[in-house]
């Protein structure tokens, strides 16, 4: 199910990447210590950073037993970032934790910044 998320993000998808995601997901942010746990919580916040990166593109694709990595690229306002979506895997595929690492600072920073302007908005909506 991986590859099936790979393409609903590339696909701005946001219900199909709410499939590929386990009920229970644990979504481990770059920003946030404490973890997201669940399906909706976590599409609360992907249906964010769709919105935040811009030019996101996939650059490579790692497979294991049981896991998956993609890494990525990005530009959030000025500044260039470079991640890596580490997905671990339940048998049927689906994602059942999905840890997100992004480098460097001022991309990580810019992303920080802008993804809480937005959730401070849906907070007060």
């Amino acid at each position: 199910m991986s590859n099936a998320f790979r393409q609903a993000v590339e696909g701005r998808d946001v219900d199909a990447m709410a499939a590929a995601l386990h009920p229970d997901v644990v979504f481990h942010s770059p920003a946030v210590f404490k973890p997201y746990e669940g399906r909706e919580a976590t599409m609360a916040l992907l249906r964010h950073v769709i919105e935040v990166f811009e030019d996101f593109r996939y650059l490579d694709e790692l497979s294991g037993d049981g896991s998956h990595g993609l890494v990525f690229a990005a530009r959030v306002g000025d500044r260039t970032l470079e991640g890596w979506d580490y997905l671990k895997l339940d048998a049927d595929g689906l994602i059942t934790e999905l840890t997100v690492m992004v480098r460097p600072l001022s991309g990580l920073i810019a992303l920080a910044q802008a993804m809480s302007a937005r959730l401070a908005a849906d907070a007060t909506a």
